[in-house]
């Protein structure tokens, strides 16, 4: 983050859950690293495949990205820190973060598949809200 990358990553971590077969950064506000490396998945490998693979995330994936994991056969997401530490973290209002309420839980209730989702990862999460704050206080700061 001190590179003045944007602080969101995503790893697709293999059935073996050691063998990390493509890992990603976001982009763009629209060009996320989970929703970039679920397409990239599905390029690659079966949905049969996908189904038994980890997407791990440093941050909870957003309703467009958890969209992306369903639709792509992912079967678990595992997450560092949740989209209210997001928030909390970019401030209201903020062009490069427009953090829904929605949680990837509430986007995948309801649905064909029972994708498995473990986060936040206490302590971790916290880890992730200080190093990301290197990116986001000088934003918040010009708000």
């Amino acid at each position: 983050m001190t590179q003045g990358k944007r602080p969101f990553a995503g790893a697709l971590v293999g059935p073996d859950n050691e063998t990390v077969l493509l890992t990603h950064c976001s982009l763009s506000h629209v060009d996320h690293a989970e929703s970039s490396l679920a397409r990239l998945a599905a390029l690659h490998y079966s949905q049969e495949f996908l189904w038994k693979c980890t997407l791990y995330s440093t941050w909870e994936p957003c309703a467009m990205c958890t969209s992306t994991i369903y639709w792509a056969n992912i079967g678990r997401i595992i997450y560092a820190a949740t989209n209210d530490q997001l928030a909390e973290l970019t401030g209201k209002g903020n062009p490069e973060n427009f953090t829904m309420k929605w949680h990837c839980r509430d986007i995948l209730e309801g649905s064909q598949k029972d994708v498995q989702i473990i986060g936040p990862l206490e302590g971790l999460d916290k880890t992730v809200m200080e190093e990301s704050d290197v990116y986001w206080k000088p934003i918040r700061d010009r708000l």
